[in-house]
């Protein structure tokens, strides 16, 4: 009866760690994100094909300060006013502001990839950006946004507060 137990028990935590540990699979969603280096080479593509001079940032998002913009440079807490395009790497739109009048928002509330770029300038600065998928909306997706995308924006910081 013992070794039943054991055996019983071996087998239930194996199949818990299995889970756990299955495909790099997140708890939440249960689905795979992309890593950053299966998108890289699709991203250095499209920075090539649309002329943006490469940087890298340590997260895997490929950017080129356009211009730094002067003040102060926002932080995650700041409340930032913007005006944006967002591009699919195909070079469908699939968002921008509207209108005359820019965009406003807290930091924390967009996607991890503006999170690390945006503060890379100061007010009145323009960046282009290729973000990765992890740092986007991941294996999930958004709306038209099919998961495990990479997305491009444009972004021109007009106010900082």
């Amino acid at each position: 009866m013992r070794k039943i137990l054991i055996a019983v028990v071996g087998l239930v935590c194996t199949t818990i760690l299995f889970f756990a540990l299955s495909c790099g699979k997140t708890a939440e969603t249960g689905c795979t994100p992309a890593t950053v280096a299966s998108e890289k080479a699709s991203m250095v593509a499209f920075c090539t094909a649309n002329n943006i001079n490469l940087q890298e940032h340590s997260s895997g998002i490929l950017y080129e300060i356009v211009s730094a913009g002067t003040g102060a440079n926002p932080n995650l807490n700041s409340k930032v006013s913007v005006f944006y395009l967002g591009k699919l790497l195909n070079g469908t739109q699939f968002d921008a502001s509207s209108g005359s009048a820019p965009a406003s928002f807290y930091l924390t509330s967009v996607i991890e990839g503006w999170k690390i770029a945006i503060p890379l300038l100061k007010n009145g600065g323009k960046i282009k950006m290729v973000i990765p998928s992890s740092l986007a909306y991941g294996c999930v997706g958004n709306g038209s946004i099919a998961p495990n995308t990479p997305l491009y924006f444009e972004v021109t910081l007009v106010g900082v507060q």
